[in-house]
């Protein structure tokens, strides 16, 4: 369905019309789309923390279309876009958590969250993120995570804004031949703040 403009609650005032609808992720095309937003964000976003010789090797704008198949194909998680037309601006993937040591064990989880450079500042992502959020809800989470870059204060601010806090917790990514980054894990319970509608 369509959604509030964003640039209204903003009060921007924007004179065309936006058609914002999102769309679970179910097909190659959206799969592609997903997949290439992942790489520019990674490309705009990581240049700092992450080697140019990684970036330019498997960075690639269909790098993860298998990953968000057999996702989709599995069940193991739900992709995500939202759209304005027939643009995708921004997208993720959510599901149970992928926290392998037990600690988080019945947690859902924010796994990826990338807007499209062009599209970043116009509110689509918390759009997005409010109805990820709903989702885990409904499917009955009553607390997620989200992993984020520690040198990625832009992001941090986001999911802080939108209800995370840092637990304390973090992950060590190793990028090969040589960089590991640091992800810290930002948590959310949903008792607790904005509840999402």
């Amino acid at each position: 369905g369509s959604l509030p403009r964003p640039g209204d609650r903003r009060g921007s005032g924007l004179s065309r019309m936006e058609s914002l609808h999102f769309v679970d992720a179910c097909t190659s095309e959206h799969f592609f789309a997903m997949s290439r937003i992942h790489a520019l964000g990674w490309r705009t976003t990581y240049q700092d923390a992450v080697p140019a010789a990684y970036m330019a090797r498997e960075i690639t704008d269909d790098r993860w279309v298998p990953s968000f198949r057999d996702n989709y194909e599995s069940g193991r998680c739900h992709g995500l876009l939202l759209y304005n037309g027939n643009t995708p601006v921004v997208c993720c993937n959510y599901g149970p958590a992928r926290a392998e040591d037990g600690a988080y064990s019945g947690w859902g989880e924010i796994i990826s969250f990338y807007a499209h450079p062009a599209e970043k500042g116009k509110g689509y992502g918390g759009l997005l993120m409010e109805e990820a959020l709903r989702r885990l809800r409904i499917s009955g989470f009553s607390r997620c995570y989200v992993l984020v870059l520690r040198e990625n204060e832009n992001a941090r601010r986001f999911y802080s804004d939108h209800g995370f806090a840092w637990d304390g917790t973090q992950v060590e990514v190793p990028l090969p031949p040589e960089t590991v980054c640091t992800d810290l894990r930002y948590v959310r319970h949903f008792d607790e703040g904005r509840a999402p509608a």
